[in-house]
C-alpha cells in the first residue's frame, strides 16, 4: 500500500529544491563573472546530457539483446527503438522548429536609424535581449523539467515496488541535482540589466522542478518502458538544444580559458551529486 501523504511530501522535496540555483539570476556581476557562471551551467546540462541519454541507450539496448536472444518480443525492442528516436526528434528538432519561430524575430536587430532616433535603437536592442534572455531560460526549464520527469518516474516506481531505500536516496540524489539544474535555468537571466521578476523566476522553477512531483505520483501509478526510454531522450534532446544555444550566447562573455574551467566546474558538480545515487548500488 503506497503511502501518498509521504510520497507527495518526498516528491516535492525533490522537486523544488531547484530553487536554491534561481537566485544566482539576481546577481549583478561582471561580464566575466556571467561568461563563468554560464560555462558552469553549460558544464551541468553537458553532465544531463550523458546521463538521461546513457540510461535511455541502456535500456532500449538491453531490449534489443533481450528480442534477439529470444527472451523478450520483438515489438517491445521495435517500441523502444522508436521511443528512443522519436523522443529526440520531439526534443532536439522540436525546440528547433520553436526556436525558428519565437527566437529568430526576437534575434533580428531592428533597421538601423540615425539621427535622434539612435537613443531608441539601443533602447528596443535592450528589449530584444531581454525577450531572448527570457524565452532561452523557459525553454532550459521544460528541457530540464522533460528530463525531471523521468527522474519522478524513478521515485515513484522505485517507492511502489516497495524499495523504499532506493527511493529515498534517489529522492536526495535527484534533490541534489535540482539545486544544480537552477543555475542552468538562471544563466541567461544575468544577461539582463533589471532583475527578473519574482513571478517569472517562480514560473521557471516551477516548469523545471515540477515534473518531479509529477513523475513520482504517476511512476506509482504506471510503469511504463517505453514512456521511460521516450521521457529520458525527449529530455536529451531538449538539453542538447538549450546547451548549444547558451554556448552561442556565453562565448562572447568571457575569454576561453575561463568558458573551459567553467564547463570542468560544471561536469564536476554533475558527477559529484551523482554519486549519491550511484552508492546506492542502483
Amino acid at each position: 500500500m503506497v503511502n501518498y501523504p509521504q510520497l507527495i511530501i518526498l516528491g516535492t522535496f525533490a522537486g523544488l529544491t531547484i530553487f536554491l540555483g534561481l537566485p544566482i539570476a539576481v546577481l549583478r556581476v561582471s561580464s566575466r563573472v556571467k561568461g563563468f557562471l554560464n560555462a558552469f551551467a553549460i558544464g551541468i546540462l553537458i553532465f544531463l546530457i550523458v546521463d538521461v541519454l546513457s540510461h535511455a541507450w541502456q535500456s532500449t539496448v538491453d531490449a534489443a539483446v533481450g528480442a534477439f536472444a529470444g527472451n523478450v518480443p520483438i515489438r517491445s525492442a521495435v517500441l523502444d527503438l522508436l521511443a528512443m528516436f522519436g523522443g529526440l526528434a520531439v526534443g532536439l528538432l522540436g525546440l528547433t522548429l520553436y526556436g525558428r519561430r519565437y527566437m529568430k524575430g526576437a534575434s533580428n536587430a531592428p533597421p538601423v536609424v540615425t539621427g535622434a532616433s539612435s537613443g531608441k535603437r539601443r533602447h528596443e536592442l535592450r528589449l530584444l535581449q531581454q525577450v531572448n534572455s527570457y524565452r532561452l531560460s523557459m525553454m532550459i526549464a521544460i528541457g530540464i523539467g522533460a528530463h525531471n520527469l523521468s527522474e519522478g518516474l524513478a521515485i515513484g516506481q522505485s517507492y511502489a515496488s516497495g524499495a523504499i531505500g532506493l527511493a529515498l536516496v534517489l529522492i536526495i540524489g535527484f534533490a541534489a541535482h535540482n539545486a544544480t539544474e537552477g543555475f542552468g535555468i538562471a544563466a541567461p537571466l544575468t544577461r539582463l540589466s533589471k532583475r527578473p521578476s519574482n513571478r517569472f523566476l517562480l514560473l521557471v522553477g516551477l516548469v523545471g522542478g515540477g515534473p518531479t512531483f509529477i513523475g513520482t505520483l504517476l511512476g506509482s501509478l504506471w510503469v511504463s518502458p517505453f514512456a521511460y526510454v521516450f521521457f529520458l531522450s525527449t529530455a536529451g534532446g531538449a538539453l542538447v538544444y538549450v546547451t548549444m544555444l547558451m554556448f552561442i550566447a556565453g562565448r562572447r562573455q568571457a575569454a576561453y580559458s575561463v568558458l573551459m574551467f567553467g564547463f570542468f566546474l560544471g561536469l564536476t558538480a554533475g558527477f559529484i551529486t551523482d554519486l549519491i545515487v550511484t552508492l546506492s548500488g542502483a
